[in-house]
């Protein structure tokens, strides 16, 4: 017998030992359920009712999915269909109890929606958040009992270009909270003056909003436990002390950039034209850009022009089919970031396994429901921006990175000068750096770029796009504008800049900046030229006594 048959046998006989383990399992387990079963019968209270059903339903989906595997794979799937079953009945429970709330709640959207057609004819589906306004300052509140780290963090984000208030009591933050609500609340778990710790209280509040608060916690424990609890009561960042400011202002942005940011671009690739559209109108009514595309060969154009952040793609089509396309896709480094969601009516899981094998991310089966293909490609959507944004782009400042923002100005130059219009860039540099980290440290040195890539963030236009450049340096591209316009956008920052108050060691200090303009009437068609432009303009601010715009 040759090697490869011995280890074969020896890996059977390891998995016929498996399954003999868990068919010793199946005698205690399944009695179990039948006990648990009469227990359900026997049960009169509506409410254990839910919770014992619950129980059965989780019992029977872990054994649908481990039966199959060890070889019971009747015993799986009978499983399975009572694992619907226990749904079924769970639903109808849980809507016993729930029904005059439900209705009520109905009655109320009814009231605030005007129907043009049947929407038994014409379902809609359920929308993906919808993006807010943008608004000028958030306000952020924090509960801290420690007064000098409450009032340093409020101090901070203010500089960061929030409206941070700081409460040292409970009271006093109810107080606030019932003349106006914040854009996200900061909490302190150990709060050892009041009755409850800081997650209990944000668990109550919570429960008595409309819509839940984004939360951040910050906080001395830095275990699983309250790690669980922070989740539970919907914190979206968990922070040790001491807390890394910058970090969690981070955080904050990435909050409120999922709320509002730009709808996620989806580019659905379907011969199928009719299915394709109804595809489209359906993720568009959940807020996505949608493109279509039917001729597999299109895709470099569309891929280039589109930028898509998620790809939709039909597995059987003429000429060209998805797996073959996901792969040509794959073969363009720049591509790698977008998820690739296959659609198909095929259901056998090997076929299905081959397809993702090859290239792809997720597998969804025909026919969908409306609101499982919103699930579907939001998820993704949402996932493929977070990683995008974390690979290219500066994780203190959340800005881009020097080698994507120099990419921008390439860009904006070459449409600068197909279209004819201005263009230009900035280069800012901080004045004596090395002096704050020297005297204050590199945490306040930190607060210092961090500031400043918010204020900028906060004046300049979406069209505008800004990078950190280097370690105190920053890159502003700013399209259709002239040198002049560039000059006035940035001397003004200049001056709000030097206007900001920081806090390190028990002292303040203030900080200017410098920085330099170029245009592209200035060059001619290069864009490291434009840059150079820029940077020698910056060196003449920083040698004509700094704090200025040349």
């Amino acid at each position: 017998m040759s090697k490869g048959d011995t280890a074969a046998n020896t890996l059977q006989q390891h998995l016929q030992q498996l399954s003999d383990a868990f068919a010793l399992r199946l005698q205690e387990e399944l009695p179990a359920l039948g006990q648990s079963a009469e227990r359900l019968l026997q049960t009169a209270d509506p409410q254990e009712q839910v919770q014992q059903l619950q129980s059965l339903r989780d019992q029977l989906h872990k054994l649908a999915g481990t039966a199959g595997t060890f070889g019971f794979s009747s015993l799986g799937q009978r499983a399975r269909e009572l694992e619907l079953d226990a749904d079924q009945w769970l639903h109808t429970l849980q809507q016993e109890q729930q029904g005059l709330q439900a209705f009520s709640h109905s009655l109320q959207l009814l009231a605030k929606q005007e129907f043009q057609s049947d929407p038994k004819q014409m379902p809609a589906p359920q929308k993906a958040p919808l993006t807010k306004p943008m608004q000028s300052t958030r306000r952020i509140y924090i509960l801290e009992d420690q007064l000098a780290i409450g009032e340093n963090m409020r101090q901070t984000l203010n500089n960061f270009g929030y409206q941070a208030e700081h409460f040292s009591r409970i009271a006093e933050l109810d107080a606030a909270l019932q003349q106006q609500l914040p854009d996200a609340l900061i909490v302190d778990v150990n709060l050892p003056d009041e009755s409850l710790t800081g997650l209990q209280y944000a668990a109550g509040l919570q429960e008595r909003l409309a819509e839940p608060l984004p939360l951040l916690v910050i906080t001395t424990q830095n275990d699983f436990a309250t790690h669980l609890e922070a989740v539970r009561v919907g914190a979206m960042g968990f922070f040790t002390k001491p807390v890394d400011i910058p970090q969690l202002e981070n955080r904050l942005e990435r909050c409120f950039s999922q709320q509002q940011g730009e709808p996620y671009r989806v580019l659905v690739i379907d011969d199928d034209r009719e299915l394709a559209s109804r595809f489209s109108l359906i993720l568009r009514g959940a807020n996505m850009r949608v493109e279509m595309l039917y001729e597999p060969a299109e895709i470099f154009a569309r891929m280039r022009d589109f930028n898509p952040e998620v790809i939709l793609l039909d597995v059987n089509m003429p000429d060209c089919t998805g797996p073959e396309l996901a792969q040509i896709i794959r073969m363009n480094d720049e591509w790698l970031r977008v998820p690739i969601i296959y659609l198909s009516a095929e259901t056998d899981i090997n076929r299905q396994m081959s397809a993702l094998i090859k290239a792809g991310d997720d597998f969804v089966t025909k026919p969908i429901s409306d609101n499982a293909l919103v699930a579907a490609v939001f998820s993704r959507a949402q996932r493929a921006r977070l990683l995008s944004n974390a690979l290219s782009r500066d994780s203190l400042t959340g800005l881009l990175k020097h080698a994507d923002i120099k990419e921008q100005a390439a860009v904006e130059l070459e449409r600068a000068l197909r279209s004819g219009k201005p263009a230009s860039v900035g280069m800012l540099d901080i004045d004596f750096f090395k002096k704050v980290n020297d005297n204050y440290g590199h945490a306040a040195g930190d607060n210092v770029i961090r500031a400043l890539a918010n204020l900028l963030r906060q004046r300049l236009r979406r069209i505008d796009s800004l990078g950190r450049y280097g370690g105190e340096e920053f890159l502003v591209v700013l399209p259709d504008c002239t040198a002049e316009q560039a000059w006035g956008v940035l001397d003004e920052i200049r001056q709000r800049f030097a206007e900001l108050t920081f806090i390190a060691s028990g002292s303040e200090f203030s900080v200017t900046l410098s920085a330099g303009v170029a245009s592209t009437a200035d060059t001619s068609n290069s864009a490291s030229e434009l840059l150079e432009k820029a940077d020698q303009a910056l060196y003449a601010a920083k040698h004509g006594g700094r704090n200025q715009v040349r």
